[in-house]
């Protein structure tokens, strides 16, 4: 990219995505709405304000705007130069939550930093820096990514130091997320499929090996598979979530009106927020809600792909990336709560309650607006009509010379 270009795009008048800020501003709202109808019962057993959870919503729905605004002034030429050195930095700041002091441990899990105002879950800020590093190695090494089995297999060494150092905390679902994500982007940059094929049957025994290695994950494992069977202890989640689900029938019980959210669902402000919100606006606000994910996701694909045909590799990758990201969080989320997939402690991004998600959710958001204003400035350059060179006028007194010779 030329200093010219580069300059044009960071200088012309920023015109958000239409389509984009739409869907944003209808999930955070709903994520707003449904927060407070959550969390109020919990707020007032712990003996809190009914909206103290609300408010911290808020709270982290204003920092994310804020983030994102800083995003969106941000070059993605100068990402794609720190690409590498934002996944370093946050190797240490993965380290950091097993400081005695530091860090934060919550139902058998150490994955926050304590931070006075919001404990940060660092796991959400490392799924943006791996995707953007991503994102600058498959531009860097396109043909050795498209051409070697190394070029395949390196991005996913770096990912796996990534994922071991979740697993340690422990955070299983963080870390399929991010191999998921790793793999796709690399499919996308080219890979050789026969060299994913490979890679797939080396790793999944690992994963599987890993899944059932500890206690509690085989305990959720077979509590996904008949929740039924142990409905007051390892299934409670689950059938209190379907019960939820249930219940709302095909337009739900009202706003305000879930019975399950008292006392009943775990964490339900949370991880389980899509239950409750089933049960009070049934599976007709459902397919709303996925509609407008949907929505969400499709526009991120459409943004990426006016990047890649503009010659914007590198933001093309990064929309693609983050889109992926958020749709498979999405999905995961969906199907826990639908008893479709084990439980993993993923949030429903914009929807629950959850400072960091919010956050970094806010963050791929100002990304996804910055790579629809390059492309669009982008795009419009290379349409528009080039100056004409004008040539230069011959003097009057040479015209004179001509014509007395």
């Amino acid at each position: 990219m030329s200093k010219q270009t580069a300059r044009s795009q960071t200088d012309e008048r920023f015109e958000l995505d239409h389509c984009l800020l739409v869907v944003v501003l209808a999930l955070a709202s709903i994520g707003v709405v449904m927060v407070a109808s959550a969390s109020m019962a919990i707020a007032e057993k712990y003996g809190l304000h009914p909206f103290y959870y609300v408010f911290k919503h808020m709270i982290a729905l204003g920092l994310g705007t804020a983030l994102a605004l800083l995003c969106m002034r941000i070059p993605l030429a100068n990402l794609e130069r720190a690409s590498a050195a934002l996944l370093l930095l946050s190797i240490p700041l993965m380290l950091m939550v097993f400081l005695p002091g530091l860090g934060v441990t919550v139902n058998g899990s150490t994955r926050w930093i304590r931070t006075g105002l919001l404990n940060f879950q660092v796991v959400e800020a490392v799924k943006i820096t791996t995707v953007i590093f991503l994102a600058g190695y498959m531009v860097r090494q396109t043909h050795a990514l498209r051409e070697t089995l190394f070029g395949t297999i390196k991005p996913l060494c770096v990912s796996g130091v990534v994922v071991a150092l979740l697993l340690a905390q422990p955070d299983f679902g963080g870390a399929v997320l991010i191999l998921g994500v790793t793999f796709a982007m690399i499919w996308l940059g080219g890979a050789r499929i026969r060299d994913l094929i490979l890679i797939v049957i080396l790793t999944v025994p690992a994963l599987v090996w890993v899944a059932v290695s500890e206690g509690y994950r085989l305990r959720r494992i077979k509590s996904f598979l008949d929740p039924w069977a142990d409905p007051f202890d390892s299934g409670f989640q689950l059938t209190q979530a379907l019960i939820a689900i249930g219940s709302g029938d095909w337009w739900g019980a009202g706003l305000g009106g879930s019975v399950q959210k008292l006392f009943y669902l775990p964490e339900a402000h949370t991880d389980f927020i899509l239950a409750v919100y089933a049960e009070e606006m049934g599976l007709a606000g459902i397919f709303v809600l996925l509609a407008l994910f949907a929505v969400l996701i499709g526009r991120g694909m459409v943004i990426a792909m006016r990047a890649l045909r503009g010659g914007q590799s590198f933001s093309g990758y990064l929309a693609f990336g983050l889109s992926f990201l958020l749709g498979t969080q999405a999905m995961i989320s969906v199907g826990v709560n639908f008893g479709l997939l084990p439980t993993k402690g993923l949030t429903l991004p914009l929807i629950s309650s959850g400072g960091s998600s919010v956050m970094m959710t806010c963050v791929m958001m100002g990304l996804l607006f910055r790579v629809a204003h390059e492309s669009r400035v982008g795009a419009t350059a290379a349409v528009a009509p080039k100056p004409r060179k004008r040539k230069p006028a011959k003097s009057v007194g040479r015209r004179k010379a001509g014509a007395r010779a």
